[in-house]
């Protein structure tokens, strides 16, 4: 049997998936909350389609990677420090999510930096046009990297093990990893969620080509008793977790069984409190920004629409709306001020020796509503009437949109969320 190797594992974050035909209109919809440490600043941001030549290479959050010679457009909601995402997705309708999770194979060698589960949701959303094609992508670079290193900025939130919620306009995959290993599920209707364990059993649909003779080999399973079950073979299973991860199962199951679950469920799911789905910023680990998407079938003229807060506590922020097209813009407010030493990877180094202050412009307005949203008086309960009224109007005028919608509105939607973001910093004023 393998030396377990003990990590304190924080609470964290969920990530929610609903497909027909669960969902109002056929579509598929993901939802993410992103836990992360106290204070730490969330920013939004874009990239358009990129080419490269032959022989590039792409700086991730601690290591090089050979480049690929296009990109595609993304729309990424990630931890300002690093260069990996939280959660985002890209042109072609791909969502992707991931999850700190605690496996039998945590061990001292997880420090070593390699890449973080946070750059694989990037690489593969600017790789891969399906979910399958990000799968592929993940654990080809899993494979050949490996996963490891802080983090959090500070260093105090120790390496772990990534799973994956990949979505795209027609079906979903449950990617979860131990190590180099990994097992995959196919989701092709009704609902899945994961959270902060393992989750797969024996369904298990696709996996690492040695992941039945390591276990085997090492003790962990023994064939005679029955099919692998993925999660009990290499889960280290917290209780807190698995509790937090049945209450948005059932959410899920709740909210979808008229077969309406459309953005407000999801909404809904994302502001759960009392689950501790979504959690404020009294709570060690917070949630720091939230993103749900609509996807509209491949053949659909209505685009998918994507939703993100890119400030803490999804009970007090606006859900802004962006679309792909083309010259889409994103207020540089919601981005955090670059650090003149860090675009040069060499200087660097020693990491995390310094506090750095990386709050965007919306960040900064929104913390100071956030106290007075958050007080007893009438001023804030008239402030979080005001926000609600301002969020369901937009709701509403974006199904009236996207109904509507024609080639010609791509213009329209250009400056679409950069204008929602700088509208909510005149609104905090």
């Amino acid at each position: 049997m393998l030396e377990r190797y003990k990590m304190a594992l924080p609470t964290s974050c969920d990530t929610f998936v609903v497909l027909p035909p669960s969902t109002a209109q056929g579509f598929i919809v993901f939802g993410k909350n992103s836990n992360r440490p106290s204070g730490e600043v969330q920013e939004v941001v874009y990239f358009p389609a990129s080419d490269y030549s032959a022989d590039s290479k792409i700086q991730c959050t601690y290591i090089e990677v050979e480049q690929v010679f296009h990109t595609h457009s993304v729309i990424l909601s990630k931890p300002a420090w690093m260069w990996g995402a939280e959660m985002g997705a890209n042109e072609h309708g791909v969502c992707i999510g991931n999850e700190t999770v605690r496996t039998k194979l945590n061990g001292p060698e997880d420090k070593e930096e390699r890449l973080l589960g946070s750059d694989l949701v990037r690489l593969g959303l600017e790789r891969a046009a399906t979910a399958s094609e990000a799968l592929k992508v993940i654990v080809e670079l899993l494979d050949k990297y490996g996963q490891g290193g802080p983090c959090s900025e500070g260093g105090h939130f120790k390496p772990y093990h990534s799973s994956f919620l990949i979505v795209d306009r027609s079906e979903a995959y449950v990617l979860e990893t131990a190590g180099k290993f990994w097992a995959a599920e196919h989701v092709t209707s009704g609902h899945r969620n994961i959270s902060n364990n393992l989750s797969i059993g024996t369904k298990i649909d696709l996996m690492h080509d040695g992941l039945k003779e390591y276990a085997q080999s090492s003790g962990l399973w023994d064939p005679s008793q029955g099919d692998l079950n993925f999660c009990q073979v290499f889960g280290d299973h917290d209780e807190t977790e698995m509790k937090r991860f049945n209450c948005g199962k059932n959410l899920l199951s709740k909210l979808s069984a008229s077969g309406e679950f459309g953005i407000s469920s999801m909404l809904a799911v994302l502001r759960d409190s009392d689950s501790e789905i979504c959690r404020g910023p009294v709570h060690a680990y917070p949630t720091a920004s939230s993103q749900v998407s609509v996807l509209t079938s491949v053949n659909s003229s209505r685009p998918c629409c994507h939703w993100f807060t890119g400030t803490p506590d999804p009970r007090y922020s606006i859900f802004k709306p962006f679309i792909f097209c083309p010259k889409a813009r994103i207020s540089p407010h919601i981005q955090s001020p670059k650090i003149p030493e860090e675009e040069d990877p060499a200087k660097i180094q020693p990491r995390f020796q310094k506090t750095v202050d990386r709050s965007h412009v919306l960040y900064r307005y929104h913390q100071r509503a956030y106290s007075v949203m958050t007080s007893d008086g009438d001023k804030g309960e008239e402030l979080c009437k005001t926000l609600q009224e301002l969020e369901s109007k937009c709701l509403q005028d974006m199904e009236n949109f996207l109904d509507n919608f024609t080639p010609d509105n791509y213009c329209d939607a250009a400056d679409l969320f950069k204008d929602l973001v700088e509208s909510e910093i005149k609104f905090y004023k």
